[in-house]
Formats: structure tokens, sequence, C-alpha cells
């Protein structure tokens, strides 16, 4: 495969699971489905939302790679929490209940789980061969 090929492929895939990702987010009848009655509730569904983010900065670590735009782990969690500050905004526009400070703990989940899923694919570039 080529290398235009391969990034056209990260890129694509990046952006068809940040949609899936963003529809997940959006929607009241999986919100529904994903939120257990309980006090864990909280801490459950922000550690789902770090693993979900985790993945986004994973993929985009990848397609910035494979574009040969190789970015740090700080900039990759930057541009998932900007990406999780949109989801904010329009979960608010659809009337969510939450207020600015669980909007902005999001966001937070957002920039770390964006690292986190950036500093993993650095290790698989950093891994020495066997």
């Amino acid at each position: 495969m080529t290398t235009r090929k391969r990034a056209i492929l990260w890129w694509a895939l990046t952006i068809v699971v940040a949609l899936i990702f963003l529809y997940v987010a959006t929607s009241d009848a999986i919100y529904e489905l994903t939120s257990p009655p309980g006090s864990f509730q909280v801490l459950l569904r922000k550690s789902y939302s770090i693993g979900a983010f985790a993945i986004v900065g994973f993929l985009l670590s990848r397609a910035l790679d494979a574009s040969g735009r190789r970015r740090s782990v700080p900039f990759v969690g930057a541009c998932v929490g900007a990406y999780s500050f949109v989801i904010e905004v329009l979960q608010a526009i659809g009337g969510s209940h939450e207020g600015p400070y669980w909007h902005a703990a999001d966001v937070f989940c957002g920039f770390v789980g964006g690292c986190l899923g950036s500093f993993v694919e650095r290790l698989r570039i950093n891994r020495p061969n066997r």
C-alpha cells in the first residue's frame, strides 16, 4: 500500500469513528441504555468517555503520522479536547441537563483520553524490534 493510500485510510477511519462517537454521545436513547442507576453512573460514564476519546486520539495520531505530520501528545490531546467541546455544545443545544462544571470536566476527559491514545500510539512506534 502506498504512503498516500495509507494516510487516506487512517484519516477516513479517524473521521468515521469520530462521527460514530459523536452520534453515540448525542443520542438520548444510547445515554439511557448506558447509564445504569446508582452512584457509580458518573464514574462509569466518564470512564466510557476517556476510553472513546483514547480511541479517537490513537487514530488521529496514526493519521497524522501516516500523513508525515507527526504531532506531540499534548497537541493530539488538545485536538481531541476540542472535539469533546463540540460534543458538549451539541449536547447543550439538545437540552443537556449538565452544568458548566460537568461540561468542562467532559472536555478535560477528551483531552486526557486524546493524550492517552496518542501516547499508546507512540509506544507502538518506539517499541524496539525483536
